[in-house]
């Protein structure tokens, strides 16, 4: 059974500006973790002589996490409720944080188990916090307030790369991430203590049931069905270019891995400054028109990127940041509209897409091995052209 609305409601009224600030938290955190990967996946290459195909499976096993995950993470919601469900998140996430430990000094494969922990847990945070946040006010403004809370988890991409350089030195050795990650692991602790304790409004349908599989669901709303292979594609794109931009700037500017690693804070505020733009763009603008604009632009951008050389090629492929910033929060709430009470089964599967994280680096990783760095950016600018199609095709969704 479900109600005619973008997201789920309140169980009663509520001011929602409290708890909308406490899980903007949560976005802060899981994008500081996130875009940390990018500093190491270069670090971790030159420090076991890695290919970048073997390179890319730290992403393969973070983002691999999320495929597998998600749905049960999605019955873990139901069950446990929101709230609650972002807690447990959070304890499994410094629990894989606190696994840097050892890893530091057991070798590649221990670094991969404990990116998967970690990953683990931020996608319980994302199947709980994503949907929470398009149900703290009016469907229609859904998407500007997902892009605002996103715009928090950019900022927390863009002061990564600053602390990714104190772990970046090779001379430091593997053993440069256990205090960084230590400390990362004990905020997240303190984080879910407080989150535990916080009194947040709850979803009235957060614990109906529903007879339906995810794939039913999916099958029933076309909207969703398209909007999980939109989200494969971004996050897909958006994670290969991360992961291989340090690389590239180091060819494209010839700057040591130290000297490039800031640039990825470019890359990054470049979406955070976007996502700011974009809340007060999409109350003028149809979000499928906004995302496909987006998406267009970050194809020509990565046009310029692959058929140039030097600070032309590097700041086109920053400039994709900024496409980036209103993509993920966009296409999650267009997917997400009129589900009612099957929000958290399309929350899962949107999160269980986010697998495109996992592939399409492998996918460029090779690319770049048989045909070289610069031409393996083709296989994002593909995905980028996929994403715009999708906005073009659901600009009236919520007319």
């Amino acid at each position: 059974m479900s109600v005619p609305s973008s997201a789920l409601p309140l169980a009663k009224p509520a001011n929602s500006r409290a708890p909308l600030a406490i899980v903007t938290l949560l976005f802060f955190m899981w994008g500081l973790l996130t875009s940390l990967n990018d500093v190491l996946i270069p670090h971790l290459k030159a420090l076991y002589t890695l290919s970048y195909l073997q390179a890319m499976l730290v992403q393969f096993c973070f983002f691999g996490a999320y495929f597998l995950v998600s749905l049960p993470a999605g019955r873990l919601i139901q069950r446990l409720g929101y709230q609650r469900g972002a807690v447990f998140g959070l304890v499994v996430a410094a629990v894989g944080c606190l696994l840097f430990l050892p890893a530091a000094t057991s070798g590649y494969a221990l670094f991969l188990f404990a990116f998967f922990v970690l990953a683990a847990g931020i996608t319980v945070l994302q199947v709980a916090a994503n949907p929470y946040v398009t149900a703290l006010g009016d469907p229609r403004t859904a998407s500007s307030r997902l892009t605002l809370t996103q715009a928090f988890n950019a900022l927390g991409t863009a002061v990564a790369p600053a602390l990714g350089v104190l772990i970046l030195p090779e001379a430091a050795g593997a053993a440069g991430v256990q205090g960084p990650y230590l400390s990362l692991g004990a905020a997240l602790l303190v984080l879910a203590g407080l989150f535990a304790m916080a009194r947040l409004p709850r979803i009235a349908a957060e614990n109906t049931p529903t007879t339906d599989s995810s794939v039913a669901v999916a099958l029933a709303n076309p909207h969703l069905a398209w909007g999980i292979v939109a989200i494969f594609l971004y996050v897909g794109a958006e994670v290969s270019i991360g992961s291989l931009l340090i690389n590239f700037i180091q060819e494209a500017a010839g700057l040591t891995a130290a000297q490039a690693a800031p640039y990825l804070s470019v890359y990054w505020g470049g979406a955070m400054v976007g996502r700011f733009v974009g809340v007060g763009l999409m109350r003028f603008m149809a979000p499928g028109r906004l995302l496909a604009v987006h998406a267009a632009l970050a194809v020509a951008l990565i046009a310029v990127g692959v058929t140039t050389h030097g600070p032309v090629a590097m700041w086109a492929l920053l400039a994709v940041g900024l496409c980036n910033s209103i993509m993920f929060p966009t296409i999650f709430s267009m997917a997400l509209h009129r589900l009612g009470a099957q929000t958290a089964h399309g929350s899962g599967l949107l999160c269980m897409a986010i697998v495109g994280g996992a592939l399409l680096p492998l996918v460029q990783g090779y690319a770049a091995d048989v045909i070289g760095l610069q031409a393996s950016f083709g296989v994002p600018a593909l995905c980028y052209a996929g994403i715009a199609i999708y906005g073009w095709r659901n600009i009236s969704l919520f007319r």
